[in-house]
């Protein structure tokens, strides 16, 4: 009987999702989401009232796409991935690679400074990476933290008036909702009873 990776929400997990959420005191402008996503006249057009949270906001959303690269590569190299399974954990990776790239290229713009990431080895102590014991333990994992992500970024579309730019949000939120629902179904997962699974 193998072990199911779990993932307990942290503190830390807690407290980014509130800085994304809004539920703090900081939400992201339309400016740091047209960044985000390239539209670089909607991005002149709207001037931040803010720009250092909105570097702070984009960092915490920085540090989870490294965290997702950093477990698709502890994935990877564990040798638990079936042949015909690695090659997707792969693609979703390289998704987080051009969502980071995005993130870094926005903070910079901001004239913030990129947060870096951690260590392999330090990612895989945090997300108890020496527990994982079977393909169904990497992709648990996966899925718990593009869940995650999903419900992140979501929660920022109602701060949006402009229709683009909620858009923009969601493309962000599909990428991660995409990986899920693949992940999902990898592992024999059962579809959600209820309907508005993501965002609550």
């Amino acid at each position: 009987m193998t072990k199911t990776m779990r993932m307990d929400m942290t503190d830390e997990t807690w407290s980014r999702r509130a800085i994304l959420s809004g539920a703090g005191k900081a939400a992201l402008s339309a400016t740091a989401v047209a960044m985000i996503v390239g539209c670089e006249s909607i991005a002149r057009s709207d001037k931040p009232a803010d720009p250092a949270a909105d570097v702070a906001i984009l960092n915490t959303a920085l540090g989870l796409e490294h965290e997702a690269i950093a477990a698709y590569q502890l994935g990877a190299e564990s040798g638990l991935l079936r042949p015909e399974v690695l090659p997707v954990a792969v693609l979703f990776q390289s998704h987080h690679k051009q969502h980071a790239d995005a993130l870094t290229n926005a903070i910079t713009k901001f004239g913030g400074a990129p947060t870096a990431p951690q260590t392999l080895a330090q990612y895989a102590e945090k997300l108890k990476a020496g527990t994982l014991a079977s393909q169904t333990d990497v992709l648990s994992l996966a899925a718990t933290l593009e869940k995650q992500a999903a419900d992140i970024y979501l929660s920022v579309i109602p701060s949006f008036n402009d229709r683009s730019l909620a858009q923009a949000a969601g493309r962000l939120a599909a990428d991660e909702t995409m990986h899920w629902t693949a992940l999902s179904a990898a592992l024999g997962r059962d579809l959600p009873k209820d309907a508005l699974t993501f965002g609550a």
